[in-house]
């Protein structure tokens, strides 16, 4: 497993961030995922050997719950 933390930009609302944490917990590899909206930060724990393609995937989700929010890759 690895752990990574990214920070976030123009993540708007506490209850998109709730959203953004219930989608990637719901990716295959995901162990666990927390977005912070008063940190502005995304904590991710996921499958080591496919973690860039799993931050593919996360990237995607979270453009379609917020669309101005940049994860800080």
């Amino acid at each position: 497993m690895m752990k990574k933390k990214f920070d976030l930009t123009d993540l708007d609302c506490a209850n998109c961030a709730a959203k953004m944490e219930d989608a990637i917990n719901r990716i295959d590899g995901v162990t666990a995922a927390t977005v912070s909206f008063i940190q502005q930060r995304l904590t991710i724990e996921a499958e080591e050997e496919r973690f860039e393609e799993i931050m593919d995937e996360v990237v995607r989700v979270c453009r379609r719950v917020e669309p101005d929010c940049t994860i800080e890759r």
